[in-house]
C-alpha cells in the first residue's frame, strides 16, 4: 500500500487504535455472570461426585459418558498449548470454528446497531451468523488479485464498527492475504480484527498466532477440521489475549465440547508427524491437480492456492458439475460468488481420488 493510502486509512473517521476493550464489549456482556456449572465450583479430586444430578450408576456405551464433560477442556487446551506455543489462557475452543464466530457476535456486536466488516469471497459463516444476530454486514470486495481493499474497508469503518473478518488463506479462493495489510488494519482499527486460518497448515505463510502479544485487538481462528482430519469431532479453536478469552467463556453453553471430542482430539494430538506427512501428500497432489487441469480446453484459469484446495475458472461451470455429479464426484459449484463468475472449487483428494477426477473431466466435452 502506498504512502498516500496509509495516510488515508489512518484518517478515516471512527479508525483510532485499539483502546480496550471496555468501548467493545456489550452493555450486558459486561454485565452477565456466567452459569457456573457443578464442575466449575468444584477444584481438585475426588472419588465420589454427587453435585451434578448426573446417573451414578454408569452409561450404556461407558461409565465415563455419565458424566459431564470439563467445561474448560483444561487437559485439550493443554495439549494444544504444547503444539501451538501459546499458553492455555489464551485458547479458547469451540463446536467447530462456528461456535467461536457466534459467540464473537455476542460479545461483542449490538444487535441493530452494530456492524462488521466482511471482504467477499469469503467463508460464507460470517455473514450468516450475523444475520443470525440481526447484525448489519458492510461487504469490501476483495481486489481483483484477492486482496484487501485497505481503502474502501476504511471508508465503510465507522463508530459502531466492531469486528472485521479477514480469511487468509482464504475460502473459497484459496490464496493468502497480504501480511502488511492485515497489520495495518491491526495497528490502526479501534475494534476486533478477526485472522481465520483455518488453512494455515497448507500455507507457505506463518500463522498470526505468534502476533498475539503485539495485537490485542487479534483474534486468531484455527481448527482441527482440515489438515488434522477431525471435521466430524467439530472442535474449533480461537487464540487471543487472556481478557477477550475470558469473555469468550462467559457466553459460550457450559459444556460445549463434548467428553468424545475432547478425549479423541487427545489421542488424535499424539499424531502430529502423520498429520505432517499427510499436509506434505496434499501438497503434492495439488500441485498435480494443478499441473494436469492446465491443459484442459474448458479451465480458463487456475488461481494460485496455498489451501487444500483449488479455484478453478472453467468455461462451463454448470455444465461441468452437474457431469461430475453423474459420475459420483462431487466438487463445489462457486460461479454465483462474488468474483468467482465460472469457477469450480475442488478439495484435493486422496490420489485414486484425484485420478478418478482428472479420468472423468478428460472425456468431458
Amino acid at each position: 500500500m502506498s504512502d498516500i493510502d496509509k495516510a488515508y486509512y489512518s484518517s478515516a473517521d471512527g479508525n483510532a487504535p485499539f483502546r480496550g476493550l471496555g468501548s467493545l464489549l456489550r452493555d450486558n456482556i459486561k454485565r452477565l455472570v456466567p452459569y457456573s456449572s457443578a464442575r466449575d465450583e468444584f477444584k481438585g479430586e475426588a472419588s465420589v461426585f454427587l453435585d451434578a444430578n448426573e446417573n451414578a450408576f454408569g452409561s450404556p456405551l461407558d461409565e465415563a459418558y455419565n458424566r459431564y464433560p470439563d467445561p474448560m477442556q483444561y487437559r485439550l487446551k493443554m495439549r494444544l498449548s504444547e503444539i501451538k506455543g501459546v499458553p492455555a489462557r489464551n485458547i479458547f475452543l469451540g463446536n467447530g470454528s462456528d461456535e467461536a464466530i457466534d459467540v464473537l457476535f455476542r460479545c461483542f456486536c449490538e444487535p441493530g446497531k452494530d456492524n462488521v466488516i466482511l471482504v467477499p469471497p469469503t467463508y460464507g459463516m460470517y455473514e450468516v451468523s450475523a444475520n443470525i444476530n440481526n447484525v448489519e454486514t458492510k461487504k469490501i470486495l476483495l481486489t481483483a488479485d484477492y486482496q484487501l481493499n485497505l481503502e474502501g474497508i476504511a471508508e465503510a469503518i465507522n463508530e459502531h464498527t466492531k469486528l472485521i473478518f479477514i480469511c487468509s488463506p482464504n475460502n473459497p479462493t484459496g490464496n493468502s492475504i497480504n501480511r502488511d495489510d492485515i497489520e495495518t488494519l491491526l495497528a490502526n482499527f479501534s475494534g476486533i480484527v478477526i485472522v481465520d486460518e483455518a488453512y494455515i497448515n497448507f500455507s507457505r505463510q506463518k500463522t498470526f498466532i505468534q502476533e498475539l502479544t503485539e495485537y490485542a485487538n487479534l483474534v486468531v481462528l484455527q481448527t482441527l477440521s482440515k489438515a488434522w482430519g477431525l471435521a466430524g469431532l467439530r472442535i474449533g479453536m480461537a487464540f487471543a489475549s487472556e481478557e477477550i478469552i475470558e469473555v469468550m467463556n462467559k457466553v459460550k453453553p457450559p459444556y460445549n465440547i463434548n467428553e468424545s471430542s475432547q478425549q479423541l482430539a487427545l489421542k488424535a494430538l499424539e499424531n502430529v508427524g502423520q498429520v505432517n506427512n499427510w499436509i506434505k501428500e496434499t501438497l503434492a497432489q495439488r500441485d498435480r491437480l494443478v499441473l494436469n487441469l492446465k491443459n484442459l480446453d474448458f479451465v480458463v484459469d487456475i488461481y494460485p492456492s496455498d489451501a487444500n484446495f483449488i479455484l478453478v475458472k472453467t468455461t462451463d461451470p454448470k455444465g461441468i458439475y452437474n457431469y461430475l455429479v453423474s459420475k459420483g464426484i462431487i466438487v463445489r459449484d462457486r460461479s454465483k460468488v462474488d468474483l468467482c463468475d465460472g469457477s469450480l472449487r475442488v478439495t484435493v483428494g486422496t490420489p485414486t481420488e484425484n485420478d478418478q477426477l482428472l479420468a472423468a473431466l478428460k472425456e468431458f466435452k
